[in-house]
């Protein structure tokens, strides 16, 4: 095991669901909060400390798509390209926050982990289409320009 990761958080979050390995998908969740991924340690210390084997932990953060094995930036913006967004222009502010942040396809996280782009297939929220959110917090009637706007904004604040 890794001696430098803290393994304490860990406890905790273990503890707080009773050390049960049917609270596995709360228990990643929670781990997902504090370190933005599931780090590589978190699979061997759950699979040792729940008496389950690494292959099913790992095969519930790979099946649901909010768990990443990769760490994610401090900023998650996740542009909608369902339908309605789609048909409203939803890609021209995907490419423009790629150029933007020097992202592709492949690279979703800046360097600094400060910004993870992602497309998801809805948002739910289809009336205010084309829609971003930032760290789940929606914004509608995007553009181009507002998307920038806001990258400006988020940049200012660290």
């Amino acid at each position: 095991m890794n001696t430098q990761f803290d393994y304490s958080k860990l406890d905790s979050i273990l503890k707080n669901h009773e050390f049960k390995s049917s609270n596995i998908i709360a228990i990643l969740q929670d781990t997902q909060e504090i370190y933005r991924y599931l780090p590589k340690e978190v699979f061997v210390y759950f699979s040792e400390k729940l008496g389950i084997s690494r292959a099913k932990i790992y095969s519930v953060a790979t099946f649901y798509d909010n768990f990443s094995l990769e760490p994610k930036g401090k900023y998650v913006i996740k542009i909608c390209d369902g339908t309605a967004c789609h048909v409203r222009k939803s890609i021209p502010i995907l490419d423009r926050l790629r150029k933007d942040l020097g992202l592709s396809e492949a690279k979703i996280t800046t360097d600094d982990l400060m910004f993870t782009v992602e497309t998801v297939s809805c948002l739910g929220a289809c009336g205010l289409a084309p829609v971003i959110t930032i760290n789940e917090k929606v914004y509608g009637a995007m553009t181009p320009e507002r998307a920038t706007e806001l990258l400006n904004t988020l940049k200012e604040e660290k």
